[in-house]
């Protein structure tokens, strides 16, 4: 086999999102005023949060962060980037200690950024943008709780981006902001440089989608041409950016390692290869995305006025308010924001806000075609109209603690006077 000629490539900049929603349960009509624990454990395993969250645990958390700290310990130019929501990392906290325990690890290394997002994986910022600063807030504090660092580069949710949230992010402080990188943004110009966003001044990251989807959902494909993907093979890839590229951004969900693409892939070897034939050549790199922001200047200036995702092949919001079913879930969600808040009680505000978590609604989606068998993978419900039934009945059991709050409150004040 002839051998592989490698170029100086740009820094390569691995960003991994760590995140499961807290799933409610087949919660029928007659439910309704009697049963007030939406999300507590069922014996359907794909309903079972604790089930859920352990077994991902032990196939993707644990092996997958046991082995990049050995090739942190044994590669000092590697380098890489999380982001956590803080509904996972409250489930690692009740049901997996052993997961967190071995991202702290990471952390404590010292080459392992942790990045900031809304704590509750929400689409608050198209509803309520002082909600949506609340979540960014709680997660931050969670993120210094759990990990004693501060988030410098924001990623919204589902990798969200456009003009204004990239200016909330940086009012809240931070001086970079993920984005997926559309070709109908981009124009002629590549997603390996940094960028900005028009009207903020804070750098703009692009995921290189392909590159990131050829490891994500191309890489146990057996129809693919370029079936299977190595390391080395990959590795030429990137070096192909020389001259035309700062930074590959590869962007992906955590589970990718070992949940998305089991082991038996050969997932986890491709990421153990990885490292050495980047880093053979002493002039390549991985970066975090912080010390990318400190190194690679701004190239060009990005003008995006509506919301850009890293979802399906539209990379927009609609795998979340796709069909009219979405938007009735929504529009009723946060139009009980008001009421929430009155109350003061925070299990009623905890319980409304792990319902804003973005998967409730993208169970209800009804895409077809390859879109829609992402969907289906993901979901633990029979049918989009299951996943909108069960919502909406807690929703309409959620309405009845909320009266049920204000009256007792009513009768306290009755009861003081």
């Amino acid at each position: 086999m002839p051998s592989v000629i490698y170029k100086i490539m740009p820094s390569v900049c691995f960003y991994f999102q760590v995140h499961q929603p807290f799933r409610i349960k087949k919660y029928s009509f007659f439910d309704i005023g009697k049963d007030s624990s939406y999300f507590d454990e069922e014996k359907d395993s794909e309903l079972n949060n604790r089930f859920v969250m352990q077994k991902v645990a032990h196939k993707c958390y644990i092996p997958t962060n046991k082995m990049l700290l050995h090739l942190l310990r044994k590669y000092p130019d590697f380098h890489f980037s999380f982001s956590f929501s803080g509904v996972a990392l409250e489930q690692m906290e009740k049901y997996s200690p052993e997961a967190l325990a071995s991202f702290q690890e990471l952390v404590d290394t010292g080459r392992v950024e942790i990045l900031g997002e809304t704590y509750y994986h929400s689409l608050a910022f198209l509803y309520s943008k002082e909600e949506f600063r609340k979540q960014v807030l709680m997660n931050r504090r969670k993120i210094e709780e759990l990990f004693s660092v501060k988030p410098r580069i924001f990623r919204c949710t589902e990798l969200a981006y456009s003009n204004d949230i990239a200016k909330e992010a940086e009012k809240m402080g931070f001086k970079g902001i993920l984005g997926e990188g559309v070709d109908s943004i981009l124009g002629w110009r590549s997603p390996n440089f940094l960028y900005k966003s028009k009207g903020a001044d804070i750098k703009l990251f692009l995921k290189n989608y392909r590159l990131s989807d050829d490891i994500a959902f191309r890489f146990s494909e057996r129809s693919w041409k370029e079936y299977p993907l190595t390391a080395d093979k990959f590795a030429n890839w990137l070096s192909q950016a020389n001259g035309s590229g700062e930074t590959v951004n590869l962007f992906m969900d955590y589970e990718t390692f070992g949940e998305h693409q089991w082991e038996e892939t050969g997932i986890f070897k491709f990421l153990e290869d990885l490292p050495e034939k980047v880093l053979r050549d002493k002039d390549n790199n991985f970066l975090t995305l912080s010390q990318c922001e400190n190194r690679y200047p701004v190239r060009d200036e990005i003008d995006v006025h509506h919301i850009t995702s890293w979802a399906d092949l539209e990379r927009d919001l609609s795998a979340w308010m796709g069909n009219e079913m979405q938007k009735d879930a929504l529009q009723k969600l946060y139009a009980l924001e008001k009421d929430v808040l009155a109350t003061g009680d925070e299990e009623i505000i905890d319980c409304w806000r792990k319902l804003q978590t973005s998967d409730q609604v993208y169970y209800m989606s009804t895409k077809g075609m390859g879109d829609g068998t992402v969907h289906n993978y993901f979901s633990p419900y029979g049918s989009p109209y299951d996943a909108f039934i069960y919502f909406i009945n807690v929703l309409s059991d959620f309405k009845l603690r909320i009266k049920d709050n204000q009256k007792k409150y009513v009768e306290r004040n009755k009861a003081e006077v």
